[in-house]
């Protein structure tokens, strides 16, 4: 399968115009913020792009950040601007051709945002060997991929490495393609459909187990959207089978507990994250506004105490006292079909 995304990422694809489906595109609703700073990057880079979510995890300042299939590297720039000339951006992607797009406008970028030296730099290799590319273990805060985990044929060895790398603390986010049921092997030996990021998706559950079993216990959802695929003839290879993009945060955390467990605890947000003043949002089911209390299981208090976000909350409660689960912390679809609220809650509701 290697050969076959190099082949379609580096010779069947010149640009994000040639791909059949809409699978591998984000929406136009961008953050404020990131708008001046896409402006900022190459327009060449920008041709290149091939994403299914927003991957820029809040608070990045001072930090190294690696981005996992960083393809021409639309992504590495604009985490460049947000991590600071003093953080540093890591990208890692196997196809040699869309890597020179990203080398080639290195200094264009440094000179753009005003930086004495480069804070990137890009290394040619497979996401699911780190190893080989001499990166150290606990040597990276944040993990980033965008729409690149469903292209690795051995998905464990991507989470693997990826726990491997993080700091204690840190979190892998990313954004992703997934299916409500497996992939019929037929479909995924089909080399358009797997370049076109859909017949590698993940059933969900299955993503869920595999995250489990590689040390992320409690995967967070941030966002998922419905993906109608607009080519019928693709579509109708694919059958009843409906696909989703869907971001999620997996921290590297010990002692989280596979339940929302119920300590009486809770926190304020301080409202004090760049570009986050009002409201910060963990994932989909923790919106929380700025000076209000807002209960937490014991796995969000972790989420939050250990790790980067702890100094822009208050925490209330401890762990010596127990109340059982959180109501409604089931098992289900966790993603909106459009056409309704829902099929149920996942990778934890409190």
């Amino acid at each position: 399968m290697h050969d076959i995304v190099q082949q379609y990422y580096g010779a069947t694809l010149s640009s994000s115009l040639d791909l059949q489906t809409n699978a591998c595109t984000t929406g136009d609703d961008l953050p404020e913020y990131v708008k001046p700073i896409l402006a900022q990057v190459h327009s060449e880079v920008l041709a290149r792009y091939y994403g299914c979510g927003l991957v820029l995890p809040e608070l990045l300042e001072d930090l190294t950040v690696l981005d996992l299939g960083c393809g021409a590297g639309r992504d590495v720039y604009v985490l460049s601007k947000l991590v600071g000339e003093n953080g540093q951006v890591i990208g890692v992607d196997m196809t040699e051709e869309q890597l020179a797009v990203a080398r080639r406008h290195e200094e264009y970028h440094r000179k753009a945002f005003g930086y004495g030296s480069s804070n990137v730099c890009f290394l040619h290799g497979y996401i699911e060997r780190l190893s080989e590319l001499k990166l150290p273990d606990a040597s990276v805060d944040v993990i980033v991929s965008n729409c690149v985990l469903n292209l690795a044929p051995d998905k464990g060895a991507v989470l693997r490495e990826a726990w491997r790398v993080l700091k204690p603390g840190g979190e892998l986010y990313f954004s992703d393609i997934y299916t409500d049921r497996r992939v019929p092997a037929t479909l995924a030996a089909d080399p358009v459909l797997y370049g076109e990021c859909l017949s590698g998706a993940l059933y969900w559950n299955d993503f869920i187990n595999l995250s489990l079993k590689h040390g992320f216990d409690d995967p967070r959802l941030i966002e998922d959207r419905r993906i109608v695929l607009r080519n019928a003839e693709l579509a109708g290879r694919t059958g009843n089978m409906r696909f989703y993009s869907a971001t999620y945060r997996l921290f590297k955390l010990d002692n989280l507990e596979p339940a929302c467990e119920d300590y009486g605890q809770a926190v304020v947000y301080r409202g004090t994250l760049p570009y986050h003043p009002h409201v910060f949002v963990l994932d989909k089911h923790h919106r929380m506004e700025t000076g209000k209390h807002f209960p937490v299981c014991g796995n969000t208090w972790r989420m939050l105490h250990d790790t980067r976000f702890a100094s822009h909350f208050e925490f209330y409660g401890s762990f010596e006292r127990h109340y059982g689960i959180f109501p409604g912390c089931g098992v289900g679809l966790p993603y909106d079909d459009g056409d309704s609220a829902g099929a149920g809650l996942a990778g934890g509701c409190c």
